[in-house]
This record gives C-alpha cells, sequence and structure tokens, in this order.
C-alpha cells in the first residue's frame, strides 16, 4: 500500500475542494488582524536579569523590615487608583519598585500607558505596560504607603495624666520563658492582655496560671492607659489578630485542660504600632496581613448620599472578580438565571391575565460575599431583558 498515493487521493477528492466564497469564511477582516497584531506587539515585556539589582537589594530589605516595624503598610488601591514612580507594589506576594514609567500615550481604552521600568525583588526586571501593572495590582496585589516617622507621644506617660483622666489599668506584652518545645520553638510569640494592677503583681504567680502558659514570662513592653474599658481593647485584639491567635493546650496542677485565648504570632514591632493605634483609634482602619507580617490599611467607601427614595433596588451578591469588571465598565450585563427558587424575586404574576412579568428594578445593590466589611455598590438599571430562561440586567452608571 503506498500511503503517499492514498493521501493524494484523499485530498485531491471533490469533496474537499472549496469554491472562493468558502474560502473567504476562513478569512479574518482587516480590523481583526489589526487587533490581533497589536495584542501580539503588546506582549513583549517578559521578566529579565535586572544587571544593576545590587542597587535596589538594600531598598526591598528596608523596605520589607520597615513593613513588620509598623512604618509603612499595606493598602488596596482602587480601579482608578494612579500608580507612581518610586512607589512599591506588591502583585501576586512579590515585591516590585516601578523605578520609572515612560512617554504616556492614550491606550485603547483612552486611559494613559506608557512602557515602565519595573525592578522585582527576586533580581529581575520588566518593561511592562503601566495599564497592565496596574491592572495586576488592583486585581492581586497592594501598594506600599509611604514611609511614616514614628511618633514620640506613643503612650500616656505619668506626666500626661491629668487629674480628670480615669487610670484604668495597663496593656502589656510578654513573651513566653517556658522550655516546652511547643512554646520555645515558636518564632514572635506573645501575650497581649490588660490588666487593672500592675504588670509585676499581674505576673507574680505566671508559672501556676495556665493563662502564661504554666510558666514564668518575660515583660517585653507595658503602658499605663487612662479612660479605656479592658473588654474593648480585649475585643479589638482579638478581632485584629484573631488570624495568627496561637493555639495551645496546657494542664494546670491538677491537671485540668486550658485553651489560653490571648497569645498571638505576631513580630514585636508590628504589636507596638498596633497598641498605638488602638490608643489612639485609628486601628479600626487596618487589618494584620498574615502572610507579610505587616498591616494592612482598609479602604472604607465613603457612604453614597443618593437619594434612593422611591427607587425600586434589587439586592444581589456577586463574585469579587465580575464586581471589579462592573466597577471598571467592563461588564454590562448581569445574567441571573430564573429558577423556582427565585421566580418572584425577578418576576410577578399578573392577576388580570395570569401570565408572568419581569419585576422593574430602578438599580441593583451589588455585595461582595457575605463578611461584614464587604465591597458594595448601587448600580443603575437600564434595561431588564429575558432570553432562554434568563434574566438580563443592562447596567448603566454607579449611583
Amino acid at each position: 500500500m503506498d500511503i503517499d498515493k492514498e493521501l493524494e487521493a484523499i485530498f485531491a477528492d471533490p469533496l474537499l475542494k472549496m469554491s472562493k466564497e468558502e474560502e473567504s469564511l476562513f478569512d479574518i477582516p482587516q480590523d481583526m488582524r489589526r487587533v490581533i497584531a497589536k495584542k501580539k506587539a503588546d506582549y513583549i515585556a517578559q521578566h529579565k536579569l535586572c544587571e544593576n539589582f545590587g542597587d535596589y537589594k538594600p531598598l526591598f530589605a528596608k523596605v520589607h523590615r520597615e513593613l513588620k516595624q509598623g512604618l509603612r503598610s499595606l493598602v488596596k488601591i482602587t480601579k482608578t487608583a494612579t500608580l507612581a514612580e518610586g512607589r512599591f507594589y506588591f502583585v501576586s506576594g512579590q515585591m516590585l519598585l516601578l523605578e520609572k514609567i515612560g512617554e504616556l500615550k492614550k491606550s485603547s481604552n483612552f486611559l494613559p500607558d506608557a512602557r515602565t521600568r519595573c525592578i522585582y525583588e527576586n533580581g529581575t526586571e520588566s518593561d511592562i505596560l503601566l495599564q497592565t501593572l496596574r491592572k495586576n495590582v488592583v486585581g492581586d496585589g497592594y501598594a506600599v504607603t509611604e514611609l511614616q516617622e514614628n511618633s514620640n507621644g506613643k503612650f500616656f506617660g505619668n506626666s500626661e495624666i491629668t487629674v480628670e483622666d480615669n487610670v484604668t489599668g495597663y496593656i502589656y506584652v510578654l513573651s513566653s520563658l517556658s522550655q516546652d518545645p511547643a512554646i520555645k520553638e515558636v518564632k514572635h510569640l506573645y501575650k497581649i492582655g490588660f490588666s487593672t494592677n500592675t504588670v509585676e503583681q499581674r505576673i507574680a504567680n505566671a508559672e501556676n496560671e495556665p493563662t502564661y502558659l504554666m510558666a514564668p514570662v518575660k515583660i517585653q513592653a507595658s503602658y499605663k492607659v487612662v479612660n479605656m474599658n479592658s473588654q474593648k481593647f480585649e475585643d479589638l485584639i482579638h478581632q485584629l489578630l484573631k488570624p495568627v491567635q496561637f493555639q495551645v493546650s496546657v494542664f494546670d496542677d491538677k491537671g485540668v485542660e486550658h485553651q489560653p485565648q490571648e497569645w498571638f504570632v505576631v513580630p514585636l514591632p508590628v504589636v507596638d504600632v498596633i497598641i498605638q493605634k488602638i490608643m489612639d483609634g485609628s486601628i479600626v482602619g487596618y487589618t494584620y496581613n498574615p502572610t507579610l507580617e505587616c498591616l494592612e490599611k482598609r479602604i472604607v467607601k465613603e457612604k453614597s448620599t443618593f437619594d434612593t427614595t422611591g427607587l425600586k433596588i434589587l439586592t444581589l451578591n456577586i463574585k469579587k472578580e465580575y464586581f471589579d469588571e462592573i466597577m471598571r465598565g467592563e461588564k454590562k450585563i448581569e445574567y441571573r438565571e430564573l429558577k423556582q427558587t427565585t421566580l418572584n424575586k425577578y418576576t410577578y404574576l399578573n392577576e388580570t391575565d395570569g401570565k408572568r412579568y419581569l419585576r422593574r428594578y430602578d438599580a441593583i445593590r451589588l455585595f461582595v460575599g457575605y463578611h461584614k466589611d464587604r465591597e458594595s455598590a448601587l448600580i443603575q438599571v437600564k434595561n431588564i431583558t429575558y432570553h432562554q430562561g434568563v434574566v438580563e440586567y443592562h447596567l448603566g452608571q454607579e449611583l
């Protein structure tokens, strides 16, 4: 059997011949070719070795150190944020320095764009487009705040307390002197608590108390505080540091098991800054990032002053990725499948003719997830359509 001849015979079959009209179906229109060519041209940015990385390596070490000292913090940037030369950012857990922004030009979405020079802490560099970098930081990263100087008046000293102040107790930070390997080998392990007595009095019997891990402790820091409720302090600490709460069981001298709740795995300089921010009330604007061991600024969106009186508003939960697409104006339609359980939410029964019709809504209030501090937005609904079991909400501007 001659395979070459058989293949020739197959390809010579009249059934495989195409007319010019049929061949044109496989042609790519010129406008699409330009888009494809542009996309290919834009994907030039690749990581390469940074030959003068020695000039930047100490800077990365310094910023990491300042993050752990609480002199800098992380912050999630919004879709409208502008990236700046000389600033540090994180993308997918890696720090980078936006060293230079080239000549700005309008991109296809009319935003200013340019080639950049980005230095990465792994010793590479890239000329990634500014808008691509911004999108990456918004989607999976942080900006690093500028350096904050240490405050000289961190805590209340005796000279600062007036007769009107109510000295309510002491905040203390302790480290354990336990010889138990499960405790001794844990780095950055501290107990943060509040006492109405002096710290020395409070820890006098530490080796016999489960809350101190049945071992002596060392005072790392203590602060006299005024006009502070101990329960409020403990609630703030536990809420902020719950992700790094040390889980351990200890047994008292009677063999009873205990699980102490006030021990946390967090660097001491960060503890110091946390207590400062509790004292001045600013801690409500921060969370703790366990991965990077530093504080993270929370973005608190200003409450909308838009008057919704008389408007019909649909409330929906949505995934973060789709929420961001809507906020960027990339996603214009929100789809909802019509199910038995959602029938009355998206439609209503007209008693006059016995038919179902789509409920009319003026706006949709979108929520990301179900947690307390979730992102939300009120979005105008321009039109509502229905197609093959799916309700389509055509979206307008943010209200």
